[in-house]
């Protein structure tokens, strides 16, 4: 949130920390109007000895919150889509989750990418390993993941293929019908 006017910080992000986190939390919580958030603030800012050019206006404080308004809906929004694909994915294996995510954290982090560069903002070259070195992350994490699911369910074929072996009644054929089934040789 720290839009910049004119080449200047906004009244909101010049301030001390303390005060800019209990504005933050006075937005947050709801309960107090913006007139009641905007005295207390100011109040804050007098207590602190700071000068009052750094008090907040009406129209500055109402700009603020829309703003963060904004971003909390977005998260919001991100939560509720994140919640459904994980209902729709819980039973899916883990493999899938994980190539889902990485493909999300890729898309996530191309879009930062193009609207940096739409807003004429340069694209730090920290910024740009970072993402590379998450994403690298995410993909190894993801094989590693896809080697241990592997291994599980060729543990798990070879457990059924054990306990068929001398079932009474089952013929030697379809025992190894079976078996090359579950071992995926069929």
């Amino acid at each position: 949130m720290s839009k910049k006017t004119r080449g200047k910080p906004s009244k909101v992000d010049q301030l001390p920390g303390q005060i800019k986190e209990r504005l933050d939390k006075l937005l947050r919580d709801g309960r107090l109007t913006q007139a009641d958030i905007l005295e207390q603030v100011n109040q804050a800012i007098d207590a602190s000895g700071l000068p009052d050019e750094l008090k907040l206006s009406r129209s500055g404080l109402n700009r603020y919150a829309t703003s963060m308004e904004t971003v909390g809906q977005r998260i919001r929004e991100a939560r509720a889509v994140s919640d459904q694909w994980i209902a729709k994915l819980g039973t899916e294996p883990s493999g899938e989750v994980s190539q889902l995510l990485i493909e999300m954290v890729r898309t996530l982090a191309f879009d930062q990418v193009l609207k940096m560069s739409d807003s004429g903002e340069a694209v730090e070259p920290k910024m740009l390993k970072d993402l590379s070195h998450a994403i690298e992350r995410l993909e190894k994490a993801a094989v590693e993941s896809t080697k241990r699911e592997l291994e599980l369910r060729k543990r798990m074929a070879e457990d059924v293929e054990n306990d068929l072996r001398g079932v009474d009644g089952m013929s030697e054929e379809l025992e190894d019908r079976i078996r090359g089934i579950l071992l995926g040789r069929e």
